[in-house]
Order: C-alpha cells, then sequence, then structure tokens
C-alpha cells in the first residue's frame, strides 16, 4: 500500500505536502460554522479544522474528495475518467481480503462506561432544520450472514448519550444482513468506524452497489484493492465485531432489532425534517432502528472526524470509483466493441441519471442503443434518466450532453419510456417527492450511422495563440472564458 493510504491522516500528510489543504486554525463551531465552509468551499480543496469549540484535541476534515482528479491521483489512475473507473474495477476483481490484527490505534483509549458520544465526537450540525447533530460520515462495518462484509453509510442520529437512530435503506445489503438477524429476534453486533483509511471511505459510499454485487461480496476486500493492501481490522473490545484498526474513532454497539424508534421526536422536529439529503432535498424522517452504544475507543493524539455533507460533490465523485465503475465493467462486458464510457453529470446526483458514451462500427449498432437502455433500465433500479451519444462528445459536460440532444434526437422516434421500477432496490412508493416511483426515460443521442457524415463536427485550424497574445493577454482571456467555450477551444469544434 501506497504509504499515504494507510491511514486518514497520512492521506492529510500527503495533501499538505502538495498544497492541497487549508488548515483552519482558528475555533470553528461544529454547530453550522463546519457545514457552512464546507459548503462554501466544495469542489476546491480539502479542509482541516484543528481548533473545534468545546471539543479540545478533537479535530475535524471533510472535502478530500470533492474532486475528481484529485481521487485520481490519490489511487494512482491514469486520468479522473475511465482511468479512474479501471481502478474500481481492477479492485472489485482482485480484492485484498482484511486481516485481524491484535493491537489498533483506534483503541488506543477505550471508554465503556457513562458512554456520552455528543460529549466526545464533534458530530456537525449542517443546517437549522436538521434534529439535532447528524453522524454523516461513518462507516458500518457488517460482517453478512453468507461470509461477506458490508461497509457503508447510514444516517446515525444520536438522540440520547448511548443510543441513536439507524436508518437502512430498503434492499441494500446492511438492510437485509439487519433483516438476516431480525428474522431470528437477535441483535446485530457491529462497528461505526470514523474516519477510516481513504480507500474504505470510498468503497463505502456506493450506494445501491446491491444492483452489480451479491450480499457474499466482500467490500472491505474491494477496499484493499482499491488501498493496495489488506485493510486491518481488529476484534472489537465489548461486541462480537470487528473494528477497522486505522479508524480515527470506533462506536461499538448492536442494533436493537426488536425495537424501532422515530428518527426525531416530535418535539425535538415536529415537521420531520431531516438534514439536506444526496438529492438535494431535504430528508424526511422515518422510524428505523435503534443502535445502542457499548463503548467508544480512539486513538490518543488529537483524533480527526470526518464530516462530509451529504449533498455535495464528494458523494458522486466516490461513486465513480465504485457504482460508476462497477457498472461500466458489466456494460464493457455486454457489448465490449460498442461501449466506451459512462458518467453521472452532477445534476444527476449519481444515483438518477447516466450518461453513456457509443462508438458505433455499422448500422447494426443503431439498434444496441435501445437494447443498453434498456438493460440499464432492467438492472438499475434507481435510474431515472439514460442518454446514449456518440463517442465525439465529452460526456464530462453537460453542455456537450444537452448539444447532442438537442442536435442528434429526434423526440418520435429515439425516445424511450419505461414504467417505474418494481422491488425493493427502486424508488420508494411515495406519489411525489425524490424517492416516488416515477417513468424512467431513455434518450438516443447518437447519430444515425447511415447519415453519420451530415453530422460531421467543423474542425477550426489549430494555431498558437501566444504568436499575437502577451502571456498575460491570453491568460487574461482564459479566465473569462466559461469551462465550455475552454473545452470547445481544446478540440479546435
Amino acid at each position: 500500500m501506497t504509504k499515504h493510504l494507510e491511514s486518514l491522516r497520512r492521506t492529510l500528510k500527503w495533501l499538505e505536502d502538495r498544497g492541497d489543504l487549508i488548515r483552519i486554525d482558528d475555533v470553528v463551531d461544529p454547530r453550522f460554522e463546519i457545514s457552512g465552509l464546507i459548503k462554501e468551499l466544495d469542489n476546491g480543496l480539502p479542509l482541516l479544522f484543528s481548533s473545534v469549540k468545546n471539543y479540545p484535541g478533537k479535530r475535524v476534515t471533510a472535502g478530500l474528495f470533492s474532486r475528481l482528479d484529485r481521487l485520481a491521483d490519490m489511487f494512482g489512475a491514469s486520468d479522473a475518467g475511465v482511468g479512474l473507473k479501471q481502478c474500481g474495477i481492477r479492485a472489485a476483481r482482485n480484492p485484498v481480503s482484511s486481516i485481524v490484527v491484535s493491537n489498533a490505534p483506534a483503541q488506543e483509549i477505550v471508554h465503556d462506561k457513562n458512554i456520552n458520544v455528543l460529549d466526545n465526537i464533534p458530530i456537525t450540525t449542517h443546517t437549522a432544520t436538521d434534529p439535532g447533530p447528524i453522524l454523516s460520515g461513518g462507516v458500518i462495518l457488517l460482517h453478512g450472514p453468507g461470509g461477506g462484509t458490508d461497509i457503508s453509510y447510514k444516517r446515525i442520529h444520536f438522540q440520547g448519550p448511548d443510543w441513536a437512530s439507524m436508518f437502512h435503506v430498503p434492499g441494500t445489503h446492511s438492510q437485509q444482513i439487519v433483516a438476516h438477524y431480525a428474522a431470528r429476534k437477535l441483535p446485530v453486533p457491529l462497528t461505526i468506524n470514523l474516519s477510516p483509511p481513504p480507500a474504505v471511505l470510498v468503497v463505502a459510499a456506493g450506494g445501491l452497489i446491491q444492483d452489480l454485487l451479491p450480499l457474499e461480496a466482500d467490500e472491505l476486500g474491494i477496499a484493499g484493492g482499491l488501498g493496495g493492501a489488506a485493510v486491518e481490522i481488529c476484534q472489537a473490545k465489548t461486541v462480537d465485531a470487528y473494528c477497522i484498526a486505522e479508524s480515527e474513532w470506533v462506536i461499538e454497539g448492536y442494533i436493537d432489532t426488536a425495537q424501532n424508534v422515530p428518527e426525531s421526536s416530535p418535539a425535538a422536529n415536529p415537521s420531520a425534517i431531516f438534514f439536506p439529503e444526496y438529492h438535494g432535498y431535504l430528508g424526511r424522517t422515518e422510524t428505523t432502528y435503534k443502535f445502542q452504544a457499548t463503548a467508544i475507543t480512539c486513538r490518543s493524539d488529537n483524533p480527526i472526524y470526518y464530516a462530509p455533507l451529504a449533498h455535495s460533490f464528494e458523494s458522486p465523485n466516490m461513486q465513480v470509483v465504485t457504482n460508476r465503475a462497477l457498472q461500466l465493467a458489466w456494460l464493457q462486458d455486454r457489448w465490449p466493441e460498442l461501449i466506451r464510457d459512462i458518467n453521472s453529470l452532477p445534476g444527476m446526483k449519481g444515483r438518477f441519471g447516466m450518461v453513456v458514451q457509443v462508438d458505433k462500427r455499422d448500422h447494426h449498432d443503431d439498434a444496441s442503443v435501445r437494447e443498453i437502455m434498456e438493460s440499464i433500465f432492467g438492472r438499475l433500479g434507481a435510474l431515472r434518466i439514460a442518454i446514449v451519444v456518440d463517442d465525439d462528445v465529452d460526456i464530462y459536460d453537460s453542455n456537450e450532453v444537452l448539444w447532442a440532444l438537442a442536435t442528434r434526437m429526434n423526440a418520435e422516434r429515439d425516445m424511450l419510456q419505461l414504467p417505474p421500477a418494481a422491488g425493493s432496490v427502486g424508488p420508494r412508493k411515495e406519489s411525489v417527492g425524490p424517492f416516488a416511483a416515477f417513468a424512467r426515460l431513455g434518450f438516443d443521442a447518437t447519430i444515425p450511422f447511415r447519415h453519420r457524415r451530415e453530422f460531421d463536427r467543423g474542425q477550426y485550424p489549430k494555431v498558437r495563440a501566444e504568436k499575437w497574445l502577451t502571456p498575460e493577454q491570453l491568460a487574461k482571456v482564459r479566465s473569462v472564458q466559461s469551462d465550455y467555450a475552454r473545452l470547445l477551444a481544446r478540440i479546435h469544434a
């Protein structure tokens, strides 16, 4: 494993050495101020807050994965497009099983009496509508009945000093594991691992990864493959579970499958509004399982709390290495000569939309486009929009995708509408809202193969602007050009 991937603190040191980390030493409040700064500086540089109000000796970080180019550098990818997805594909196909160690940095200090999570950990409150501090960056580690491992983020609200609501999305691997225990009337032992190594954080972000991986998959092993070495785990101190040894904090405990609790009490949050979710809308509270903490363990040297915003650039970027990678591998296995790349534009929020880039070889590939869209919707239950474009379209630029839709799609012939997805992994049953069971739309924005000569893109001559403009003039022009104008200048179209 590369040194900077061994732990989160090593990653932060690597970022600082590159000049890619902003340290904030002035006192900052975990209530609103941290989340406000993260949102203000999203898609920029990672942040490290070293002086957190009411939490001496504790630190907070965020923004590590807010840029794809930084993710590519972090994991040694050749580029932030196909190359980054190839890292995820290799990790999924060549998992490295975790290894058990006897001593863990995450267990240097152990609190197993008079547990008070909110007093010990600087959990942030994101917005004024939050019911309280929401633990959004903790990685749940579960071992499934078939021998697999599940690592995932959960919506966790500590409503008492030692207990929290913990919501599991229906159909996910973690929900299936919890249901296995609940059917047997057994508690579910687990650990919440705060700030584990970056490969673990990234793989845990693979929401709806169950569309393409079986329950028996070793997700912790995939993190090992991505990081280049086995993830070290250690026996928990108070429950029959394992923790991730290089975490900063670990909350040990169990899910009480016999007891359901609301995610927020009516007195605390009468409108039942939760924090902003990944899709950009405020979440709504659910009745879910109760998590009972039995211990808090942590490092002795200024532990660091990773505090991502659910609605930010980080979540969809991390899904490039997980969901997008597995989706690309699946599509290329079926259409190896046709599929070039896939992307989810930022506005598609990772799970709701996909752009597929194809390289047609003959007129038979025209019919394959509809087959691709039908297959995507049949496999990916949360997907609502699929757009297929040719290989001359930059699928990472929304203007290029919209241009292809506007100039190459015949709505009468090139649209595919399918009914809402069925099953637990699809949208929920609400009639309105972000989880409503919407019909799905596919758009064929490719050129009919026989008519491709009618769609030639004009190619302007390449010149060296430096011949006529000074470096200062050229820099000034570039600074006012839009991203799309710079793209067109680069490809001379």
